[in-house]
């Protein structure tokens, strides 16, 4: 038996709980869940589940300090300064950070230290974008001088998921507080630790009581979720997860008419050509669909590859596989660690199993020797894989990659448009006129050229098709959580409309 008590944080709360309104509070009825260790699949934790009664104190409190508190109407100097304190307190933290993170989602440790980072300057970014913000003007010489008032919604509901718990987390709260609302955080019900640590950096970093709350539990109807989505004092709501449970959010949200942005499910091609620098395109398709154990929305879980090299590089790619370390998450030398949860566990070793009827097995697909309990499994990579393959057409989340010859530059586009999905794709050529060509033709809401996923903060985020609605990253961040109210002022004499004038008429403006 694997044991990992020795990675277990020796500064654990006792239990995680909601956060209210400014206070630690247990469910309403009393109701909790347990949180296991991936490694050992174990319980080391409970934690409060949520029901409809918490979502409606935690909207009541975000609704109050909204309507009544000072936060939406501060300065975005002021406001910003805030956020800035948040990013040092998160940086400060970065190894209490990291443990808890890997401890709780079985992300190799050295990867939820990027985290992290990653998670401190969401927060400086959009510190900064507020102050520097400019709205529009538009002037009519003599006659009107119209602007553009930009106003915080209300209330935001943000539903995060487990891969990058707490990274994802502040990829919403940033933009969401930094804008002046108030928000109602509900976090994935397989990794609900990092996010109690909010509630302390938020308060020492002097956010007033009220604007950022938290409840945990699971989505379904009866749970957290899904009132959440549901209620009425809560304008926005802003999910990242797989794309069913995005149109059950689209439709119960409908009825509100709420403004949703949804960054849903993925099956990213990478697309290499003959002309590729292949050794480039192999470390960045082993990094990109292997790193975060597999577990990473934009992963290029299909790779298409020339026909003229298909063979070298299905040789090479799968020996660089087989020597990707997998370990405890706690090894520094880990690079894949156990996967999130036995109930997604199961479903990846599924889609093992159903693969190796599908492609041909070159690497992986077993459990890593040592490790005989617990979620963990090898780097798996299959080849010569029918498009019509469900490891081909279906997100699988996890450390599975499916590899596909083509010939023609015409047939990898066909390919790479070939499923439901549309979040992201990667390009490989030396060709910059092919790149280009090809880059605006997939389907696919961000393309990396000769480029592993590497962000720009102020490029929008988000997919195509069945990947989701919207985009989040830089000003786009600030449209959704704002509204943008158009004020018109009339400089010349003033023109009042009469009836029955046809020249009055005729100026009627819809």
């Amino acid at each position: 038996m694997v044991n990992n008590d020795a990675a277990k944080p020796n500064d654990l709360p006792e239990k995680i709980r909601h956060y209210i309104n400014g206070e630690f509070v247990d469910s309403v009825d009393g109701d909790e869940f347990d949180v296991l260790d991936p490694v050992t699949n174990e319980n080391y934790i409970r934690a409060a589940s949520g029901k409809p009664a918490d979502i409606d104190a935690a909207v009541a409190a975000a609704k109050e300090a909204f309507d009544n508190g000072p936060w939406r109407h501060m300065l975005p100097r002021e406001r910003s300064r805030v956020l800035h304190r948040i990013a040092d307190i998160v940086e400060s933290r970065e190894d209490t950070l990291a443990a808890w993170e890997s401890f709780d989602s079985g992300l190799p440790i050295t990867q939820a230290k990027g985290q992290a980072r990653r998670a401190a300057e969401n927060f400086r970014f959009f510190a900064d974008l507020i102050v520097a913000q400019v709205d529009d003007t538009y002037k009519v010489p003599g006659r009107q001088v119209n602007y553009v008032n930009r106003k915080p919604i209300g209330v935001a509901g943000l539903i995060t998921p487990w891969n990058t718990p707490f990274m994802l987390e502040s990829w919403k709260l940033a933009p969401a507080i930094a804008t002046g609302n108030s928000v109602v955080l509900k976090p994935a019900e397989f990794t609900p630790l990092s996010a109690q640590l909010w509630a302390g950096i938020f308060e020492e970093a002097g956010l007033p009581k009220g604007v950022f709350n938290l409840v945990n539990g699971f989505g379904e109807e009866g749970y957290a979720g899904d009132p959440l989505v549901k209620h009425p004092d809560v304008p926005l709501i802003s999910f990242t997860g797989e794309s069913r449970t995005g149109q059950i959010i689209f439709g119960n949200a409908a009825p509100y008419l709420k403004g949703l942005s949804m960054e849903l499910g993925g099956k990213s091609p990478a697309v290499v050509f003959e002309d590729a620098d292949l050794e480039a395109a192999i470390n960045a398709t082993v990094f990109g669909v292997f790193s975060l154990n597999g577990e990473r929305c934009t992963a290029g879980a299909r790779i298409l590859v020339q026909r003229s090299v298909y063979d070298e590089f299905v040789e090479r790619y799968a020996a660089q596989a087989k020597r990707v370390k997998v370990g405890l998450p706690s090894d520094p030398a880990t690079e894949v660690g156990a996967l999130v949860h036995p109930e997604h566990y199961d479903k990846v070793v599924s889609y093992v199993e159903i693969g190796k009827s599908e492609g041909r097995l070159v690497a992986g697909g077993e459990r890593p020797e040592g490790f005989p309990e617990g979620n963990f499994i090898q780097p798996t990579v299959f080849v010569d894989v029918d498009p019509s393959a469900r490891i081909f057409q279906e997100e699988i989340f996890g450390p599975v990659v499916a590899i596909t010859p083509f010939d023609t530059e015409e047939e990898a586009l066909e390919l790479a448009n070939n499923t439901r999905y549309g979040l992201a794709a990667y390009i490989w050529t030396s060709d910059l006129k092919r790149a280009h060509n090809f880059a605006q033709n997939v389907e696919a809401g961000m393309v990396w050229l000769n480029s592993n996923n590497v962000r720009d903060l102020r490029t929008p985020f988000g997919g195509v098709k069945a990947s989701g609605l919207g985009h989040e990253g830089g000003y786009r961040s600030i449209d959704f959580y704002t509204d943008q109210q158009a004020v018109h002022i009339n400089l010349g004499e003033v023109h009042n409309p009469v009836f029955g004038k046809a020249e009055d008429a005729e100026k009627i403006d819809g």
